[in-house]
């Protein structure tokens, strides 16, 4: 009979005090030949994906502020749109209300061959929510379980997950929301949430480090990504995502389809170099 795999805690977890934000990358020509050499890796990535049916969801956690969009953006920046959608999660609609907090995420799960990428996800059960008095205690408690189950269910039936968290510290987060106050194309950005959820900073790296130790496990383990600055932070995510993503992965390209070839010839007299 089978079995499902069992779901086992990392037994070193991340934690945000242990994180080194000072890391840098100060030569903007370093920062681009970097992130263009893991952006075209990611691209063939994508492609073995694809040809594999293959299926993976990236979950982009942080602060408020803390570059997950920038991050997104140049992960995506050269991949084929078709190949991957980007799920940006707000507030549950009044339908999704009343019903499992699971639900809405059901179906932006990805396609065979597709990445599904979550700005912010399920995990709001065990932070803002948890924090905002919008779960109970025993509903953000249950929730660990739950959310681990799911993520092993995923697991088993061949998703890969990538979670990511990108830590900042709060000087540097009052800096971003000077920032994007002063500058007319970014003050859409700040919201009166986000000024908000800054009041209740200890609340929240409390709440972050139990979700790292409750959630953190070897099928779906959390990376924590130094994002104090912007360029290491991007070159860092797109290098982890790709790592993770290629593990037991041939990322080689298939044969070409010999009829094909054929084809080429036939009809267009091209040939295979």
């Amino acid at each position: 009979m089978y079995q499902p795999s069992e779901i086992v805690r990392e037994p070193n977890p991340p934690r945000l005090a242990e994180l080194d934000l000072t890391a840098t990358i100060a030569d903007r020509e370093q920062y681009l030949r970097r992130l263009k050499k893991w952006q075209k890796r990611m691209q063939r990535v994508q492609q073995a994906y694809y040809h594999q049916n293959r299926r993976a969801i990236i979950v982009f956690e942080g602060w408020d502020a803390s570059g997950k969009g920038g991050a997104i953006r140049r992960l995506g920046e050269r991949l084929d749109p078709r190949g991957y959608k980007v799920h940006p999660v707000g507030a549950p609609t009044e339908e999704e209300q009343g019903r499992h907090y699971l639900y809405r995420f059901q179906n932006r799960l990805p396609i065979p061959g597709t990445l599904s990428i979550f700005d912010r996800s399920w995990y709001g059960r065990v932070l803002v929510e948890r924090i905002e008095g919008y779960a109970n205690k025993r509903q953000w408690q249950r929730a660990y379980q739950e959310i681990n189950e799911f993520e092993r269910m995923l697991v088993d039936d061949g998703v890969r997950i990538i979670k990511l968290f990108l830590h900042i510290d709060s000087q540097e987060q009052l800096r971003r929301f000077q920032e994007r106050l002063n500058n007319p194309y970014k003050r859409w950005k700040l919201t009166h949430e986000d000024i908000r959820n800054r009041a209740r900073w200890a609340d929240y790296e409390t709440a972050t480090d139990q979700m790292f130790a409750q959630t953190s496990t070897e099928q779906a383990p959390w990376r924590l990504i130094s994002a104090n600055h912007k360029w290491y932070a991007r070159v860092a995510v797109l290098k982890t995502v790709t790592k993770a993503l290629e593990k037991g992965v041939d990322v080689v390209p298939p044969p070409i389809d010999p009829k094909m070839v054929e084809a080429a010839w036939r009809e267009l007299g091209l040939s295979v170099d």
